[in-house]
């Protein structure tokens, strides 16, 4: 039922990601092997987090990003190092398997040449690092926003319209009416790319006058509602078209390139959304090139530390505030094979 859900929801545009599938397969899958091979208890927990680097590494070529993102996305503030190399050994295979049937990722390119002033910090431009610190703040909060109003928004649906069967449907027409409204089909399915120039899409951030001024608020509200509504997907890719469209427009006030900061936001915003700014920073340098290792890593650390407390993933356990440094005891949570436990991205 909710893979045919999920299939409903991309045909017929409703704005979320496909990578919530693929990581729910990986995870599955690993589920299955687990079972039909009768491995032992305590290696089933080290399949079932590679299942999802696997899922993570393949689906947007980033199979170093994969491997973090699986051991930072469980517990808030603590990474499990020890499963590392069978997470990497994970998002590598399958980022190689994707590669061998022929499939293509889109290409995003970051092309400026960071220029440096005479004010510098090391090998840094100082006036740029305090502006990519300053939009990372924008960014953490955007994050912010965007939890709030899903969260939000799914509890006051269920609490307002009963039948389950309705709340899809009103949806539907918040949706249409919506896009009507607006003009433009920008803000409905992935928003990768369009074949219209003129409508913004991910892609289009990275150019200068890529994205309208609200372009990033309008494609927040179309994923919450799509998603809180009982339509099925991912928020992954959603969180890169907001963050992209919202550092093209601080670029403007900003003064910096159009498509750097859209790279910035690109990765800034999914990682205060997701607690996982470590990956989203290895994210963005597999993505973009690693020369930008360290402007992302301001960007996404920033933006972890201004997001919230709280993420998008609510099965996520918490082993360090996002605020301060106090510890909280925890424990990893419990992986079912079919992960059940774990929202779906």
């Amino acid at each position: 039922m909710h893979r045919l859900t999920t299939l409903i929801t991309h045909l017929f545009g409703g704005s979320a990601g496909r990578e919530g599938t693929a990581l729910q397969m990986g995870g599955g899958l690993a589920g299955g092997l687990i079972h039909w091979c009768r491995i032992p208890e305590c290696y089933r927990r080290t399949l079932l987090i590679a299942g999802i680097a696997a899922g993570f590494g393949s689906v947007f070529g980033t199979p170093l990003a994969g491997a973090v993102f699986a051991l930072e996305v469980l517990v808030l503030g603590q990474v499990r190092y020890d499963l590392l190399i069978p997470c990497l050994i994970a998002g590598f295979i399958g980022d190689l398997t994707c590669s061998a049937w022929g499939v293509q990722h889109t290409a995003y390119t970051v092309a400026s040449i960071v220029t440096k002033s005479g004010f510098l910090f090391g090998h840094f431009d100082l006036f740029l690092l305090i502006k990519i610190s300053v939009s990372g703040i924008f960014f953490g909060l955007c994050a912010r926003l965007f939890c709030r109003l899903n969260h939000t928004l799914q509890i006051q649906i269920q609490q307002r319209i009963s039948p389950y069967w309705l709340r899809p449907v009103v949806g539907g027409f918040l949706l249409i009416a919506l896009t009507y409204c607006l003009g433009t089909p920008s803000y409905l399915g992935l928003g990768v790319q369009s074949l219209d120039e003129s409508d913004v899409s991910i892609l289009s951030c990275f150019q200068k006058n890529g994205a309208t001024a609200w372009s990033w608020l309008w494609k927040l509200v179309f994923t919450a509602i799509t998603l809180s509504t009982g339509f099925k997907g991912g928020e992954v890719t959603p969180l890169f078209f907001i963050g992209a469209a919202l550092g093209n427009i601080l670029s403007v006030f900003l003064k910096v390139p159009a498509d750097l900061l859209a790279g910035l936001g690109f990765a800034a915003v999914f990682a205060g959304a997701s607690k996982t700014p470590l990956a989203c920073t290895l994210l963005g340098m597999e993505l973009f090139g690693p020369e930008f290792g360290p402007y992302l890593a301001i960007a996404c650390f920033v933006a972890y530390y201004f997001s919230g407390k709280s993420g998008i993933y609510l099965s996520q356990c918490v082993g360090l505030s996002t605020v301060n440094n106090e510890s909280s005891r925890s424990t990893t949570p419990a992986l079912s094979p079919g992960l059940e436990g774990q929202k779906a991205l």
